[in-house]
């Protein structure tokens, strides 16, 4: 790759949502804003390696795209409604809203609630993140057709649904600002969750992507807990990564990663990120009290330095907000290390989870601990039979193959 193909590149990732944004406001639509600001960076691809790059490329591409979207006028509108629409490009309407930005906008109109979750995630990837459609369906194992299909679907509910491109009110910011991190939490989880040694990365693979997109929202609403949450969150978690598979591809629980493969770079962000959260003084959310969790897990060490009564604490918080099987099964995790693994355990059998392989996991886990063998290769063959990810297969293998070999806490 030469240093002009990394310049585009990298201006790609910071001016694409800026450019689709504003075309989208000004005209309306936003397949018209996708393919003109496409045009655009065509256009920069041919003319910047004999012109070289100019000193504002982001002002370059929108002059380019304006231009273009006044020639696709001139082409598809009779003479009377093309002088109103050209006149639309230079005199764009009255913001709505809570917050005047246009990039807010995209993003809250390709995460609006009438759209499928699933539609949500790839148009928000398209429009914002700018993958193009092959990367996009690539990250999620799907036909690039299929994919294809739900991104042109998704855009044509926005238009046939009238769905306002726009900012919520000020009254209803809070709701849709949620709406809005649950998608970025998914699309982090994708990529956190598929990734493995060897795997073939997308442009900007999904966890890089959903902080990019994290980090853009927090820009633009630098208020809100809930975000400021969400990104250290991720930035704890993707801290984690280079330590979390083994060379051979297998999962490396948390207690048995190397802290000196973790990204302290992340970890000093992620922590700064908590710290200001507590002296605010407001009551935390979902993603707060999670990015605290792991916070303390990654500011101990050694995993037996972990604070678990801290841990624990901060698990009845979340509990008091989402009292969900899978929360409780967490807190039940850290219960273990606290109390021990028959409290852990007994918490653990009252949770409707039968289906859920970290259920099964957990379970045979806490039955080695206390040396029922049998029961707990019971439980880690369901966990592997209901395990969709092969790293994690492998781990669970391991462990029951050790079954046996140790004596119980």
């Amino acid at each position: 790759m030469t240093d002009l193909d990394e310049v585009i590149g990298r201006v790609h990732r910071e001016e694409w949502a800026r450019l689709v944004a504003t075309l989208a406001r000004r005209l309306g639509d936003l397949d018209v804003a996708e393919e003109t600001a496409a045009e655009a960076f065509a256009t920069a691809v041919e003319r910047w390696p004999v012109e070289g790059v100019p000193p504002n490329p982001g002002a370059w591409l929108t002059t380019t795209a304006y231009r273009r979207a006044v020639d696709r006028l001139r082409r598809e509108v009779r003479r009377e409604e093309k002088h109103r629409e050209a006149l639309m490009l230079f005199d764009p309407p009255e913001p709505l809203g809570a917050i005047d930005d246009d990039r807010l906008r995209l993003v809250f109109t390709c995460c609006h609630p009438a759209l499928a979750m699933e539609a949500r995630v790839a148009l928000t990837l398209r429009m914002v993140g700018g993958l193009t459609v092959p990367e996009i369906a690539r990250a999620f194992l799907v036909e690039e057709t299929a994919m294809g299909r739900r991104i042109t679907r998704a855009k044509a509910k926005i238009k046939a649904a009238r769905i306002p491109y726009g900012v919520p009110l000020r009254e209803d910011l809070p709701a849709r600002v949620g709406g809005v991190l649950g998608v970025l939490y998914l699309i982090f989880n994708e990529g956190y969750l598929a990734s493995h040694p060897g795997s073939k990365p997308i442009r900007g693979d999904l966890t890089t992507e959903a902080i990019r997109l994290t980090r853009l929202v927090r820009t633009l609403l630098p208020a809100d807990g809930e975000t400021a949450g969400l990104l250290a969150l991720m930035l704890l978690t993707e801290a984690r990564r280079a330590a979390r598979m083994s060379a051979s591809g297998e999962l490396v629980a948390l207690g048995e990663q190397d802290r000196g493969a973790w990204d302290r770079a992340l970890i000093a962000e992620g922590h700064a990120l908590v710290r200001a959260r507590l002296a605010a003084g407001q009551a935390p959310g979902r993603y707060q009290i999670l990015a605290a969790i792991n916070a303390v897990h990654t500011d101990a060490p050694d995993f037996r330095d972990t604070d678990w009564s801290q841990v624990v604490a901060l698990y009845d918080q979340l509990v008091r907000l989402d009292s969900s099987p899978i929360v409780r099964l967490n807190r039940a995790i850290a219960v273990a290390e606290l109390d021990g693994p028959q409290v852990a355990l007994a918490e653990t059998d009252r949770l409707p989870l039968a289906g859920y392989h970290v259920f099964h996991a957990t379970r045979a886990d806490l039955l080695r601990r206390l040396g029922s063998s049998e029961q707990a290769r019971a439980a880690y063959d369901r966990a592997i039979e209901l395990s969709g990810n092969s790293a994690e297969a492998a781990y669970l293998a391991r462990r029951r193959g050790q079954l046996g070999s140790q004596s119980p806490e």
